[in-house]
């Protein structure tokens, strides 16, 4: 299938010229240059059928990985400067960033796309589809429908974030995605392969966090124009009009996630992103933002059980040891979360959290194209949605499992403005003539609380 032409309206930041490999760089493996920052390819292409660099099997790696199960560690990683480093999205877009930021305002909402676990070890049909379809995005007559940008919830490359993967996986399925993609790591993004001396995170902080250096392309990218993304680390806030989005690194441990030391469980460890996501939140609290505020991880702290409490639906747990330390900083902060995004088990599923009468979506939108995991099988119940999940619950908030997907590949694509959060789920099986979600939920900002969509008149400026 052949990428569509953009429309005009498709760009949110003008393409600086690429540059080229040159003669003392003929083979492109070194870091390229560039004018400012680069995003889509100018001219479509078709779809690759086959991954240039044939991917090895993993299966003798996960073998000891397996053998050494409840004896891993997670890994260290590097700690920010300051309290809290930020990346606004006029950072990402360069010199025209602050007038396009303008705009977005004037517009009333921004609209992006969210989605997580899109490396896939087997060939680029599945990652394909997905990445086609939030192109398809792009050609809206109604620019205040255009998205501004990606926001990735984690795993990006598998199965060891090794750089040799990230052509295929990542660069190669988003040729044509016309915008900045920002992201937080997965699991697969910091774990390394036994027996070897790879570094944690290494691909993912030299594709992602070039914070500082010049505007340039990595050798990653190979003849592709886009170049690597700005943020400050690892966690960061990300700021854009209506939105804000604090991201959290959960480590390379299958389950659960962690975000820190957990009081000395593990000592590989601090308590760095704790004091980022208070500091975060003080902020927030401080200069009384309107706007919608998400927090973005990429373990899920709920995932679906079957009726029995001790049935877990599909192969990935919840983290709700990591959801304590972060309700313990929000608590202490005065502020909460209007949704929660992560990734990480390989479908799509939507709660509804109710606690002092707040009511915030957590949303798992892990179905970006690596291997779609069932929630259940033939020797487990059905799952009937919505339901209330009580071995879910602390004991003083109410868990609604209200929907889920786990047969299609799929992203979310959110909206936001002055008064409203909206999350629409989009599966890529729908075609790119389809624009009505098959799943969504819209929380009023000022109330928090989950209420009927207030359509915006595209006739009124």
């Amino acid at each position: 299938m052949a990428r569509r032409a953009k429309s005009r309206n498709s760009t949110p930041a003008e393409l600086s010229p690429a540059s080229g490999p040159t003669d003392s760089n003929p083979d492109n493996s070194q870091a390229i240059p560039t004018n400012g920052p680069q995003f889509g390819e100018p001219t479509p292409t078709p779809d690759p059928t086959k991954f240039s660099v044939k991917h090895g099997s993993d299966t003798r790696a996960y073998k000891i990985l397996d053998s050494q199960e409840g004896t891993l560690q997670p890994r260290p990683f590097p700690i920010a400067s300051e309290a809290e480093p930020r990346l606004t999205l006029a950072d990402a877009l360069g010199k025209k960033g602050t007038d396009i930021q303008n705009a977005i305002t004037r517009a009333g909402q921004i609209v992006f796309h969210s989605l997580g676990d899109t490396g896939n070890t087997k060939g680029p049909h599945n990652m394909e589809l997905v990445a086609d379809k939030m192109v398809s995005d792009y050609n809206e007559t109604d620019p205040r429908s255009v998205p501004s940008f990606l926001y990735h919830l984690g795993d990006v490359v598998y199965s060891f974030g090794e750089a040799e993967y990230y052509y295929d996986q990542f660069y190669d399925p988003f040729r044509d995605y016309p915008a900045p993609i920002f992201a937080v790591p997965g699991n697969h993004d910091g774990m390394v392969a036994p027996n070897t001396s790879a570094q944690s995170l290494t691909a993912f902080l030299e594709n992602f966090c070039a914070s500082g250096q010049p505007p340039h392309r990595t050798p990653e990218s190979g003849e592709l124009v886009r170049t690597a993304q700005v943020q400050p680390g690892v966690y960061f806030t990300f700021e854009a009009p209506f939105v804000r989005i604090l991201g959290l690194y959960s480590n390379c441990l299958e389950d659960p996630g962690v975000i820190s030391d957990q009081e000395g469980t593990y000592p590989s460890l601090t308590g760095a992103q704790l004091t980022y996501l208070e500091t975060a939140l003080q902020r927030v609290k401080k200069e009384k933002s309107s706007g919608a505020l998400i927090i973005a991880v990429h373990h899920p702290p709920y995932v679906a059980q079957t009726r029995s409490p001790k049935l877990i639906a599909g192969r990935h747990g919840g983290s709700p040891l990591m959801l304590r330390e972060i309700d313990a900083a929000c608590k202490n902060a005065g502020v909460w979360p209007h949704a929660v995004l992560s990734g990480h088990a390989h479908n799509y599923q939507r709660f509804t959290r109710t606690l002092d009468n707040r009511q915030t979506p957590f949303v798992v939108a892990g179905n970006g194209g690596h291997a779609i995991q069932r929630l259940t099988s033939k020797a487990m119940p059905t799952l009937r949605t919505p339901v209330v999940q009580a071995a879910l619950s602390n004991g003083d908030d109410q868990i609604v499992f209200e929907n889920y997907d786990d047969s299609e590949y799929g992203y979310l694509r959110i909206i936001a403005d002055q008064q409203q959060l909206r999350i629409e789920y989009h599966p890529s099986s729908d075609g790119d003539a389809a624009k009505t979600p098959d799943d969504s939920v819209t929380v009023d900002l000022a109330t928090r609380k989950i209420v009927r969509y207030n359509v915006p008149d595209p006739t009124r400026s």
